[in-house]
């Protein structure tokens, strides 16, 4: 069988630390079916010998327009993100869509839910992301500092999230801190000196190893949900050990279950009231959290979600 797995992208498919999550997922697949002595093919340019082969299966990520240029019995696109009837037509996907005989394998039910029945796929499934090996192994610590991330690169709420920090925890609890990751540059030119003095750390992108070391010694994630189609930063997270705080939007309603991996908030006000509850929580209170956490992640462990994929190929 050979399988081609297409990423467009212009991130190194041969460097985990330098990818994304799309990338990293799609080198992890790659990487389990080749263990299963399948000829798997993982790249990001459409050259004369890919258009030239014949390939059993097709799998890409995000982008129907690989199938116009190549041949295969099987096509699958692998689809993370959102895909709005006027996007597909302004990135020229909805032609590709339309005259091609696509399964398509969302990654939540919530991304299934919001795509338009209109593209007619072939056949429609949802497939959960997995946790990518480096938070497969972690060395879990119970006594936590009192640390809270932020790790999505979106800023939306990023800003009220602050201003809630500094209103209502830093003069409360001035040992806290905020860790601002996943996010070049701050918005509203924010001075890292002031927010530094409101323990409040802008770290920008950082690896997934550094990441992963983060998570394992913090009390928390918060992760409102505005728009997310999965959120693989809070199944990492989880495998850590950490609570995910959420207004429980989008895909995220899928993913936290309130008190038990995580806490679902309706407002500003609500969401640091449930810092202030973790900050002043008892290590027992925690340590059910912490076991809770892992004991969810391990659904999206690699070998469960790979079985799926497996399955699906053969």
């Amino acid at each position: 069988m050979k399988i081609l797995i297409f990423v467009n992208t212009k991130l190194n498919l041969s460097n985990k630390s330098a990818s994304g999550g799309i990338e990293i997922l799609n080198i992890e697949l790659a990487n389990y079916l080749k263990k299963k002595k399948l000829s798997v093919v993982l790249t990001n340019k459409i050259d004369k010998n890919i258009v030239e082969t014949f390939w059993d299966v097709i799998i890409s990520s995000n982008d129907a327009k690989i199938f116009n240029k190549t041949e295969s019995k099987r096509k699958i696109l692998w689809l993370h993100n959102k895909l709005q009837i006027e996007k597909s037509f302004r990135k020229k996907q909805f032609f590709s869509i339309i005259k091609n005989d696509i399964n398509t394998v969302f990654v939540s039910d919530y991304l299934d839910k919001i795509t338009s029945k209109l593209y007619f796929f072939k056949k429609r499934l949802v497939i959960p992301n997995f946790l990518p090996r480096v938070f497969t192994e972690n060395i879990i610590i119970k006594k936590r500092k009192p640390i809270f991330v932020w790790s999505v690169q979106r800023g939306k709420g990023l800003n009220d999230t602050i201003e809630m920090w500094i209103k209502n925890i830093n003069t409360i609890h001035p040992d806290a801190k905020f860790y601002i990751m996943g996010i070049d540059k701050l918005p509203n030119k924010l001075k890292t000196k002031y927010l530094k003095s409101k323990n409040i750390f802008h770290l920008g992108r950082v690896s997934k190893n550094r990441l992963r070391n983060i998570y394992i010694k913090s009390t928390a994630m918060i992760c409102l949900g505005y728009d997310e189609t999965f959120c693989l930063n809070a199944i990492e997270a989880n495998s850590c050990g950490l609570p995910v705080i959420s207004f429980g939007k989008t895909a995220l309603n899928e993913l936290v279950k309130n008190s038990y991996n995580g806490f679902i908030v309706k407002d500003f006000i609500d969401l640091s009231k449930k810092i202030t509850y973790l900050l002043k929580s008892n290590n027992k209170k925690k340590v059910q959290l912490i076991n809770n956490c892992i004991k969810y992640s391990k659904k999206f462990s690699l070998n469960n979600i790979f079985y799926i994929w497996l399955k699906l190929l053969k």
